[in-house]
């Protein structure tokens, strides 16, 4: 059943769970295989997560239906697809027009076409993408940490100058930014483990930079004074001591950084143009472009997101198909020219790239079918008008993701969905925990990873239930 839920309440148990994070004590480690080892039979050393923020609709990109051109007059119920379909590497297997960059490449990984999201009220875009990057439902009495800042956390950073965790593309100065720091975060684990963020790639060098006008004598000066304040400060300023040396850590982690030469990776100037302007069409393109640098340099997990704003982006409550064009023209040429160029390196074949969002979209379902919510926008049933014709309302029940890389299968088609409204999933669905024990599996993490934190075990997936859906492997 679906229960009513807001974001001020969102709010209020995410801050008082960060509250309790850094109230808490050190993580203790319950099993010696969630202990920062690695199984030896692991498939992959970097993961690139694609998050397609807002609600991309699977039957406009990833799983095309039925194509019905605008007229005005036309029954809403009548639109499925407002696009074309158009092939890919794969036989019989189409995308949707304007993904033809991507779809050349689908020979090199794996279409999953069943994602069920989960049933959690009230649909908010932050309390799903809460549910997807931490495999745990709000509200959690502590704060949960992100898939990255596990990964951080058990695997370590490959190259120890370059951030393990690190998070392109998302402000948190646009429309719920407190509600999507909640899940920006290493919880409980401690702050050395959370994302190093970098709002903006075209200026990614600033990020490792010391602030305009300050030189690096000064910053190097004040990096100490702050070192000493937190370990100086009252009891609970800056959480307990382990929180304080974690936070102490991550500072002197990001100092490391500034004086090496990994730096420069965060730099794309120096990047071939013709290269350049493929990946240039936008801050999601050039995020994708320093993803690649990143991994040449040794990140551990690299999040770039097209960036979650209200009704902007895949948050398509109006004029749907005209704005799902320019969503095709940000990712398309970008996420193909990413895989070209680290498989063309090898790079690949240990690294592995998802491309997901929290939920799809339908013209006439909010929620799924059986389980409706509360309508969030009106859909007139005769169309009239251009700004009615796309995909307007949140869907759960069916949606796409893909896999490249790092173990998984090659030119692989995963589960299905209806061709008739509604577009459910039909065949093999598969939910979060399988998806996150698929990462970690990939990534040679055991299953039972879990550490103890207020006297109960937390594990990468709730109860440690969380299954890693084999077939999708090699």
């Amino acid at each position: 059943m679906f229960n009513s839920w807001n974001r001020r309440d969102f709010l209020k148990k995410t801050s008082a769970a960060t509250l309790a994070a850094m109230a808490a004590g050190a993580p203790v480690t319950q099993f010696l295989s969630s202990c920062n080892a690695k199984r030896p039979d692991s498939k992959a050393d970097t993961v690139i997560l694609l998050w397609m923020a807002g609600g991309m609709p699977h039957t406009e990109t990833f799983d095309p239906k039925a194509y019905t051109p605008f007229k005005k007059g036309m029954e809403a119920n009548s639109v499925l697809s407002t696009f074309n379909r158009v092939p890919t590497a794969l036989d019989d297997i189409y995308f949707s027009e304007g993904l033809e960059s991507i779809g050349k490449v689908m020979d090199k990984g794996t279409l999953i076409r069943s994602y069920v999201a989960a049933d959690l009220g009230f649909i908010l875009h932050s309390r799903h993408q809460y549910h997807w990057h931490t495999c745990y439902e709000p509200p959690q009495s502590v704060a949960a940490p992100h898939i990255g800042a596990w990964i951080a956390k058990e695997l370590g950073p490959l190259n120890p100058v370059i951030p393990a965790f690190i998070d392109i593309g998302q402000r948190f100065t646009v429309g719920e930014g407190e509600e999507l720091k909640a899940f920006h975060t290493a919880g409980f684990l401690g702050n050395e483990y959370g994302p190093f963020l970098i709002p903006d790639p075209s200026a990614g060098l600033e990020s490792v930079q010391p602030p305009p006008g300050m030189s690096s004598k000064r910053f190097e000066s004040r990096n100490k004074l702050y070192s000493e304040l937190i370990k100086q400060s009252p009891v609970g300023e800056f959480g307990s001591d382990y929180q304080k040396e974690s936070l102490k850590r991550s500072m002197e982690q990001a100092y490391m950084l500034l004086r090496s030469p990994e730096a420069k990776a965060f730099d794309l100037s120096d990047e071939p143009k013709e290269i350049y302007d493929i990946y240039n069409t936008g801050r999601f393109g050039l995020g994708c472009l320093m993803a690649r640098r990143l991994t040449e340099q040794g990140a551990r997990f690299i999040s770039v997101t097209t960036e979650y704003e209200p009704f902007k982006g895949w948050d398509t409550h109006d004029n749907g198909n005209t704005r799902i064009k320019d969503m095709k023209k940000m990712i398309d040429g970008p996420v193909a020219q990413l895989i070209k160029d680290l498989d063309k390196t090898g790079k690949l074949d240990r690294t592995m790239i998802i491309l997901a969002s929290e939920f799809s979209r339908d013209m006439m379902v909010e929620g799924r079918p059986g389980a409706k919510v509360q309508e969030q926008v009106e859909q007139p049933d005769i169309i009239h008008e251009m700004k009615n014709y796309g995909m307007h309302r949140h869907f759960t029940d069916g949606c796409s993701i893909l896999m490249f890389g790092g173990g998984i299968r090659k030119g692989y088609v995963y589960g299905k969905t209806a061709d008739e409204r509604p577009c459910k999933t039909i065949d093999k669905p598969i939910k979060i925990d399988q998806v996150h024990q698929t990462i970690y599996h990939a990534l040679g993490i055991a299953p039972d990873a879990n550490y103890v934190i207020e006297e109960r075990p937390f594990y990468t997936t709730p109860d440690g239930t969380g299954k890693a859906v084999m077939s999708l492997f090699a």
